[in-house]
């Protein structure tokens, strides 16, 4: 019997995948901004067994919103529950299980099970959490499913690569350059115009404009995680044709001539728009190649600048 002011629902999807492999996807939280749309970075930050603790960043109704949660891992029984430590506001509590079913050795049933009650059990706050739940569930299982299927379908459609530019300079400075992005539209000439806001300390949502090579602009939109003075995670919100996924990050690693600074992204070509992007007899290398030299081109660049900065204040 449920607890007043608590909310118990349940959602399903079919993947046509072992039920095995669906278990590993979902268990292998570093993997879920590329598989689930909500989710912006995600971090393990302890483990003890088969419990761990983890920290999400995600978008909830379109607003950011970290929360950290305990996972309990059972892979016999193909289940992950899961229970919010520190939640954020409307949210009191949130809670619930991962459960895959084997249908057939290639298919199974995922359900997700959550239970959650509003601060004060506000019923404005508890009906904004339905309508979160309910979204991000649909959402992260379609994507799930997806996921999967692309997985153990063509993995050419995915493309990782990096680039990594080594700075005689102070790790702080190159962090405070790429940390700074409200200011790149002064300092980088591939950009246009920059809108930046901040909604908690750490969590930034970046509008970009950027020039292309032919002086067009194209607007893309990012939520970024800041790890002062390490790492910027960040996930593309607002994506172009070419791509369904785009997640990164910038990365500083301090070395005996300074720091390295990588720049990591990660796509997934979108085919449906490689004939209307790149022409009638465009194929997939081709689009896989035109999206790496476009991203590397400006990483490469803004890390110049970086790096242009950082040397400058020696």
């Amino acid at each position: 019997m449920s607890q007043p002011g608590l909310r118990e629902v349940e959602h399903e999807i079919t993947v046509l995948a072992p039920a095995a492999a669906v278990y590993r996807l979902i268990a292998e939280v570093e993997n879920w901004p590329r598989i689930f749309p909500p989710t912006i970075h995600a971090d393990q930050v302890e483990q003890d067994g088969a419990t761990e603790r983890i920290r999400i960043w995600a978008t909830a109704n379109g607003e950011p919103k970290s929360w950290t949660s305990r996972r309990t891992l059972d892979p016999q029984a193909l289940r992950i529950t899961f229970r919010q430590e520190v939640s954020a506001p409307p949210v009191a509590r949130m809670g619930g299980t991962w459960i895959i079913e084997p249908l057939t050795e290639t298919s199974a049933r995922v359900r997700l099970l959550h239970d959650y009650r509003a601060v004060d059990d506000d019923p404005e706050a508890l009906a904004w959490i339905d309508r979160a739940v309910d979204r991000n569930s649909q959402t992260e299982l379609a994507a799930l499913k997806a996921n999967v299927e692309l997985v153990t379908g063509s993995a050419d459609l995915l493309l990782s690569f990096s680039d990594t530019v080594q700075i005689n300079g102070a790790t702080k400075d190159v962090y405070d350059f790429l940390n700074e992005a409200q200011l790149w539209s002064e300092r980088l000439p591939h950009v246009a115009e920059v809108r930046l806001d901040e909604p908690s300390p750490g969590l930034q949502r970046l509008v970009m404009d950027t020039r292309t090579k032919d002086g067009s602009t194209h607007t893309t939109e990012s939520i970024r995680v800041c790890f002062p003075h390490r790492r910027i995670a960040y996930k593309q919100i607002g994506l172009p044709a070419l791509m369904t996924l785009h997640t990164g990050y910038w990365e500083l690693t301090e070395n005996a001539d300074g720091v390295a600074a990588t720049s990591q992204h990660t796509v997934a070509i979108n085919t449906a728009n490689i004939a209307a992007v790149l022409g009638p007899d465009a194929d997939l290398a081709q689009a896989r190649a035109f999206v790496q030299n476009a991203l590397s081109t400006n990483s490469r660049a803004t890390l110049g600048h970086a790096r242009d900065f950082a040397e400058g204040r020696r």
